[in-house]
């Protein structure tokens, strides 16, 4: 599998480079019916870039992660806690096949959610994955402004991200496009996402 990042492909942008002229039409019509999923590890900004990407190409923006709450009439950390993590993930899958199949769309998943080889496949037929990849001082520096992660809600929640991370990055890598989250403006994040969808659009073409 061919992944890019911005940096193979046009190289690093800075504050004032715009974007190339046309990419977000061009993205938008080489898309064709597919999603733009969005994985990662909490903390890497998949909801914040992937609103922010949403705008860019003119298409409707969907929280897995918020669908998951609303069919279950309770939040996250209280599925957790009353059901465990094992029905979390079946509902996860469930919803995910089925927004999946809404029509084109900027998709954020939850961490866990690439784990699962069935919803890797579904999301290979009906999209183009991307990986917010961001390094282990960024992502605890995020989600420590929220309380609300429960995987982190034990004493050790600096170990806990580094066995995530030796766990799941593996398996982020075989997104099709990877982009570095940084700690810079969200929009030249969005910036990199939409340099490297359009290369792996372009490569793809007939």
């Amino acid at each position: 599998m061919n992944q890019h990042s911005p940096a193979d492909l046009k190289g690093r942008p800075t504050e004032a480079e715009p974007y190339p002229a046309g990419i977000e039409e061009g993205v938008r019509t080489r898309l064709r019916n597919r999603c733009i999923v969005l994985v990662g590890l909490m903390g890497a900004g998949k909801s914040t870039v992937g609103r922010r990407l949403a705008a860019r190409l003119g298409l409707p923006f969907k929280d897995a992660d918020q669908e998951i709450e609303t069919a279950a009439g309770m939040t996250i950390p209280d599925i957790f806690a009353e059901h465990g993590e094992d029905y979390f993930r079946d509902g996860e899958r469930r919803v995910i096949a089925r927004l999946l199949q809404q029509g084109p769309a900027v998709l954020a998943t939850g961490g866990g959610a690439y784990m699962n080889a069935e919803t890797r496949v579904r999301i290979a037929e009906a999209g183009i994955s991307i990986w917010l990849r961001a390094d282990f001082d960024v992502l605890m520096r995020r989600v420590r402004k929220r309380s609300n992660r429960p995987l982190l809600q034990n004493p050790d929640p600096e170990g806990t991200m580094r066995r995530l991370m030796d766990a799941r990055h593996p398996i982020y890598a075989l997104a099709d496009v990877v982009v570095d989250s940084r700690e810079i403006p969200h929009d030249r994040v969005v910036h990199d996402a939409l340099v490297a969808l359009d290369g792996w659009l372009a490569e793809r073409e007939p």
